[in-house]
């Protein structure tokens, strides 16, 4: 089974869309809009429900409530790509000459 990255941070964003923030540093765009044709997504047509999200203990996925949630793994293959993480540069001390 494969492993993926866990989620540290979820927002609305935009019209029936989620802003997902892996601990990888990688930043995803979800669109729940096909989900809410079926139960138990309906309920999330309710603005104030959908507002409503977090992310699940552990950053195993997010959940509304105890009945509506997505796993990581969801929403990591079906998000589409908006930031990819930085990588790090290493610095090298920059020292002063002596006068």
């Amino acid at each position: 089974m494969k492993n993926f990255p866990k989620i540290i941070n979820v927002k609305p964003y935009a019209k029936n869309k989620l802003m997902v923030v892996f601990e990888t540093g990688d930043a995803k765009i979800y669109d729940c809009s096909p989900l809410l044709k079926s139960d138990p997504f309906t309920s999330l047509k309710n603005n104030s429900l959908f507002a409503n999200v977090s992310v699940s203990f552990g950053g195993y996925g997010i959940e509304w409530n105890d009945d509506i949630d997505l796993s990581e793994s969801e929403l990591w293959l079906n998000g589409k790509q908006i930031k990819k993480p930085n990588k790090a540069v290493p610095r090298t001390r920059q020292t002063r000459p002596r006068r």
